[in-house]
């Protein structure tokens, strides 16, 4: 972990360089983005090192000032109180960094009496050690201040003898990961790094040497009946010691309070103190109901395989959410989950006699907190059109949780539809690492790498989507979606006469699938250089046709090799005089 992580553009690289070569000499630990490993995703390294950080200084200049990266590392070094602003040639800073305090280091050489650098050290010796000092007497942070204890939380092994429980030992694990992040003296491993030992036996010591924690959570979960038993055990990272450990049995009514009192054992364990709004935030459940819970959870676990790929997995978290509200009508949580299944049907899958409005603005008077529902609002504004408003509201999902999937698949659809590729692909990344398991995001990642001129980028984000393609399709033969981004994943990685085996395939096992057939249309346009087999596939895409999937199609960079061609044109011409007549027609 580093004291400073420095946020900045290309253009400045050398002033970011020397700014933490100086940071160094006065004893803080820093951190830039030249030391992401190799084996790391970007935006994940990114997003564990700004929240690990006790100071984040953003290098403003012309260039950082318009970067998508720069701007999102700013907002949320901001939301967490601990931006430090400087600029170097005087760039205008935008909104709504241009409220708060900048130091101005033009001119700067390195010296220590430059007014900008002074007031940059004594912002950053505040934030770490609560008092601002001068550089001469800035103490080596690291022998005054204790080292901030790091957590994993491994999933809790399911016990229950039933591979069908596996959704209540994952949601026990995964709410125990969301309350021990309100701990703000901790830091806790992402839930999609912890899940990454799922099924495995690990040895304790490499998991915290691999990971950098101090300490690692691991235990087990029976359930029978209503009645539940859980065990934890918290494990020094380098000791290997166990410091607390406790089984709990008890009636499934009382698994919020269990969870509450696990969550406070650890903290108490780790000599930690609680303050009030943590504490409050913690037990905060969303339901005081189990069986609503319980249903939430089963929902939630359809989520977690990839639910946005596969229709049947929408239609489960509807049924499954639909009872939980029905329990409990106050239950923000699955209203949300409801309105981000309800959109992913309408606008992936032609349902368009859902629409997710009601159920978004439902969590939202709810819980006006939760980053799902407003994830979910800017999906809906994405689509009527509105992107500042959709953008503004992916910011306020990601402040609110950076680890929210639908936050980052939102973010990264507005940026798309907007024509702004470099932006999108850190959500991509981040989407794609967050849902493991599923083929969209990675498939996603093909389209923008290769639309940037990143063919080393567009390999790899084919890798990973064929593999989980692959998966996939060993379960479920017939799964379209799986099978047209496998398709475009084969063809990026040199394999056109397997991509066109599983084309025909496909199209005899599942001829009238949209989605399917136009993503073949991209692949055979974009990647196989197919132009006439392409059309063939869209003209039945196209027309009939929603707005929504039109605009998209004017926007997906996959469709270039198109957008000159008169039958091409021919098709978005009629497709938008029948969506006209229709709207025309419709009632106000």
């Amino acid at each position: 972990m580093s004291d400073v992580f420095i946020s900045y553009a290309r253009s400045t690289e050398a002033q970011a360089r020397q700014i933490g070569e100086a940071l160094r000499a006065l004893g803080y630990g820093v951190w830039r983005d030249d030391e992401i490993p190799a084996h790391r995703a970007y935006a994940d390294v990114i997003r564990e090192r700004l929240k690990e950080a006790k100071a984040v200084v953003v290098v403003w200049s012309a260039e950082a000032a318009s970067s998508e990266w720069v701007r999102s590392e700013a907002e949320r070094a901001r939301a967490d109180r601990k931006l430090v602003q400087l600029t170097v040639d005087g760039a205008e800073l935008p909104m709504p960094f241009d409220q708060t305090q900048c130091a101005n280091m033009n001119g700067w050489s390195g010296g220590a009496d430059h007014p900008g650098w002074r007031k940059v050290v004594d912002s950053i010796a505040a934030l770490i050690n609560g008092a601002a000092t001068t550089p001469a007497s800035s103490p080596r942070p690291a022998a005054h201040a204790r080292a901030k204890l790091s957590i994993c939380v491994l999933p809790f092994a399911n016990m229950s003898g039933d591979a069908e429980q596996e959704y209540f030992s994952d949601g026990i694990s995964e709410d125990i990961i969301t309350d021990l992040s309100q701990v703000s003296a901790l830091s806790v491993t992402a839930r999609n790094t912890a899940f990454s030992y799922k099924g495995k036996n690990p040895e304790i010591p490499d998991v915290a040497r691999k990971l950098g924690v101090t300490h690692v959570l691991e235990g087990s979960v029976r359930k029978a009946g209503n009645r539940v038993r859980i065990t934890a055990q918290l494990i020094d990272g380098a000791a290997g010691d166990h410091l607390w450990a406790q089984r709990y049995d008890r009636d499934l009514d009382d698994i919020f309070a269990l969870q509450d009192e696990i969550s406070e054992a650890i903290v108490a364990a780790l000599k930690l103190k609680l303050l009030p709004e943590e504490k409050k935030a913690i037990e905060r459940r969303g339901t005081d109901n189990a069986d609503a819970y319980d249903l939430y959870l089963m929902a939630r676990q359809h989520r977690w395989t990839g639910y946005s790929d596969d229709p049947r997995q929408l239609e489960a978290i509807l049924r499954l959410c639909g009872k939980a509200v029905a329990i409990d009508p106050a239950y923000a949580h699955a209203w949300a989950l409801i309105g981000s299944a309800q959109g992913a049907l309408r606008f992936r899958f032609g349902r368009q006699d859902l629409d997710s409005s009601a159920a978004i603005e439902k969590a939202l008077a709810l819980d006006p907190s939760l980053a799902e529902a407003h994830a979910g609002k800017a999906a809906n504004l994405r689509l009527e059109g509105q992107y500042d408003e959709a953008s503004a509201e992916a910011r306020i999902a990601l402040n609110l949780d950076p680890e929210c999937f639908e936050a980052n698949l939102a973010a990264a659809m507005v940026c798309l539809s907007q024509g702004r590729i470099a932006a999108a692909v850190p959500y991509w990344e981040k989407a794609a690492v967050l849902m493991e398991t599923g083929v969209g995001s990675p498939a996603m990642l093909i389209t923008c790498y290769t639309a940037l001129g990143d063919m080393d980028g567009a390999r790899r984000a084919a890798r990973m989507t064929l593999t989980r393609a692959e998966a996939v399709l060993a379960q479920d033969r017939g799964n379209g979606l799986a099978m047209s981004n496998g398709v475009m994943a084969l063809a990026v990685l040199g394999e056109a006469d397997r991509a066109r085996d599983w084309i025909r395939r496909a199209l005899v096992i599942d001829p009238d699938n949209q989605t399917m057939r136009y993503n073949f249309a991209c692949t055979l346009c974009t990647y196989l250089k197919d132009i006439d087999g392409a059309l063939n596939l869209l003209s039945a895409c196209l027309t009939p046709t929603t707005r929504s999937e039109l605009e998209w199609t004017k926007a997906d960079p996959d469709m270039d090799p198109l957008r000159e061609d008169p039958r091409f044109q021919a098709m978005i011409a009629e497709a938008e005089a029948q969506l006209a007549a229709a709207e025309a027609a419709a009632p106000a």
